[in-house]
């Protein structure tokens, strides 16, 4: 390293009191020495994704923020439910770093061959703590985007992509031929679509709108049911019946939805038997949610016989049983399909400041379909 580097950046803070009150802010921290395989990324790029949210927001009341500070250092806060703080004891108190995942600029490196490598290259990682002017980092963590990429290109190469492909794999090892997508016109189920064509994977998306009915309809989607259609039940059993799917990754959580899909999946197992048994099929059906897009409790009608299964699915436990070798090819698979299958695509950008703005922290946190901020530290 011959370059001076910065001693300190800005990096954006959450912290739940134990009094029940959210508080956001840009805290100035200083950074660490480079190790001999660190490297220094100036950060370029990172989205906003449901996983963020949850440590970024934690569940505070959105409707009641009130702003402070200055405009270079905004101070948010919020109140917190009772009922939701019981959960949050084991971070009272603590100033966490938030953002999974970014894009960014290689300014400087520790002196192994690895880490030199690296020096002037846009690289994207998954290391934690993205939402900052610079992050230092293992350079195995690091993946090279191609020539040519640009930050904004690469900063969602890991959480949907690997998602995506996660899924699949799951899909595979368990036994099952076809999937069930909800949420299903979101960035992430965009890829998911361009992901099951290439790989000649039957999936029927649910999405909650005409209008996502379209988007998936313009990208080639085959099975596409309309939440709020009123022929929502019987157009989902015609579409499970179709393509055999016993496999569903719930995006939603609450409500009903995960139910309805169970229970669709039941009929059309039923409709070939050669007769009826109270226990309903013998087809072992799975719903895994993975998100919590509507945080109302999960409701059951326990009408699709007996051979069922309710759990939640992470993509880490998923992507440690790959093995090294195993995650390696995910992500060149990722790296070369960037600008394609795995293309993201924003709605807003905002810098470090403008992503505490009353404004923006209230549209985000919605998680609306087709509504998905880029964070750009530096504003350029």
């Amino acid at each position: 390293m011959s370059q001076e580097l910065p001693t300190s950046h800005l990096e954006l803070r959450t912290l739940v009191t134990s009094s029940g009150v959210l508080e956001l802010s840009l805290e100035e921290a200083p950074l660490a020495p480079l190790g001999p395989n660190d490297v220094l990324i100036r950060v370029e790029a990172s989205p906003i994704n449901p996983s963020d949210l949850g440590l970024l927001l934690a569940g505070a009341d959105l409707t009641k923020i009130e702003t402070g500070g200055t405009d270079e250092r905004p101070h948010v806060t919020a109140p917190i439910d009772q009922a939701v703080l019981r959960s949050l004891a084991a971070r009272f108190d603590q100033s966490l770093t938030v953002g999974n995942e970014g894009a960014g600029t290689v300014i400087a490196t520790g002196d192994s061959p690895a880490a030199t490598a690296l020096l002037g290259r846009t690289v994207a990682v998954a290391g934690g703590s993205m939402y900052a002017q610079y992050r230092v980092i293992d350079a195995s963590g690091c993946l090279v985007l191609p020539e040519g990429t640009t930050a904004r290109d690469g900063a969602s190469s890991f959480v949907n992509p690997l998602t995506t492909l996660g899924m699949i794999g799951t899909m595979r090892r368990e036994g099952h031929t076809a999937l069930v997508h909800t949420a299903a016109a979101s960035n992430l189920g965009r890829m998911l679509v361009r992901v099951c064509q290439e790989e000649n994977v039957p999936l029927v998306c649910i999405v909650r709108s005409a209008e996502q009915v379209d988007i998936l309809r313009d990208l080639g989607a085959e099975y596409i049911c309309n939440s709020s259609a009123d022929s929502f039940m019987s157009d989902l059993i015609a579409a499970i019946t179709a393509t055999g799917a016993t496999l569903a990754f719930d995006a939603t959580g609450g409500g009903s939805l995960a139910s309805s899909i169970l229970t669709a999946m039941e009929v059309a197992a039923s409709a070939t038997a050669s007769s009826y048994s109270r226990y309903g099929s013998t087809t072992h059906k799975q719903v895994y949610i993975y998100g919590g897009l509507d945080r109302s409790p999960t409701v059951l009608t326990r009408n699709f016989g007996f051979a069922w299964g309710l759990g939640g699915w992470l993509l880490t436990p998923f992507l440690m049983s790959l093995g090294a070798d195993g995650l390696a090819q995910l992500r060149q698979r990722v790296a070369d399909g960037l600008h394609t299958t795995f293309a993201s695509t924003y709605t807003e950008e905002v810098t470090l400041e403008g992503a505490l703005r009353r404004d923006a922290l209230q549209t985000y946190a919605r998680q609306a379909t087709g509504e998905k901020f880029l964070i750009t530290p530096w504003g350029d």
